[in-house]
């Protein structure tokens, strides 16, 4: 099964459209103060000008239950991911039937100040959450301590699904994906010319580095 790859800090329908070309299978909109961060209307603008088949995923941090599914079902999201301690199981309820069934949720751990040992008290408690993503914090361009996040992997007993984050570039990635074997990978300033805006030869360059990884 080829690696899911999530290119996220999306800002333009012209960066959307060749993280496609590049061969992303999501694309992340970020709806928290970040120098990547769009409103709802902009996110709905590019999404509504996508083809079929690209996930939508929306990135949250500190917003309520209520404006998270209003965002999700405004901006037509396929999935969110959460970097609080929000309960997976709270959005899902909060949803219309038909959007629960295939809203993908993904939990964010970060990894550095100790994040191992909240990492496994944090698998325990929200379990809800279908997938799992390490990171090493919000936009900071910078790896964890792969070698150290492993323990944490482990400790879940192999039942989750794994995206690796942080500091991810086309030069390192194959190395993260022998880490970690992990589901997926998701990256966003190594894919950059500046903050929010997509280069598409460093695009391009990561995918390949996945697939070369793979087939290792």
């Amino acid at each position: 099964m080829s690696t899911w790859i999530k290119f996220c800090g999306t800002t333009c329908l012209e960066d959307a459209l060749a993280s496609m070309e590049a061969g992303a299978n999501a694309l992340g909109f970020i709806f928290a103060p970040s120098k990547r961060r769009v409103t709802q209307d902009q996110a709905r603008e590019i999404i509504g000008k996508l083809p079929a088949g690209v996930e939508r995923i929306g990135v949250f941090v500190g917003a309520t239950v209520g404006e998270i599914c209003k965002i999700v079902a405004d901006a037509d999201l396929s999935g969110v991911q959460l970097h609080d301690g929000r309960n997976a199981s709270e959005i899902y309820d909060s949803l219309p039937v038909q959007r629960r069934a295939s809203l993908r949720i993904i939990r964010t751990i970060l990894m550095q100040d100790g994040g191992s040992s909240r990492g496994e008290a944090l698998f325990r408690a929200f379990g809800a959450a279908d997938t799992w993503l390490l990171d090493s914090g919000s936009g900071s361009g910078k790896t964890f301590d792969w070698q150290a996040a492993r323990d944490v992997v482990a400790g879940a007993g192999g039942r989750i699904r794994l995206i690796v984050a942080g500091g991810l570039t086309p030069e390192n990635v194959g190395e993260a994906i022998t880490t970690f074997s992990p589901w997926g990978v998701d990256v966003v300033s190594g894919i950059e010319r500046e903050p929010g805006r997509k280069d598409p030869e460093k695009m391009k360059a990561f995918v390949a580095a996945v697939r070369k990884a793979e087939r290792r």
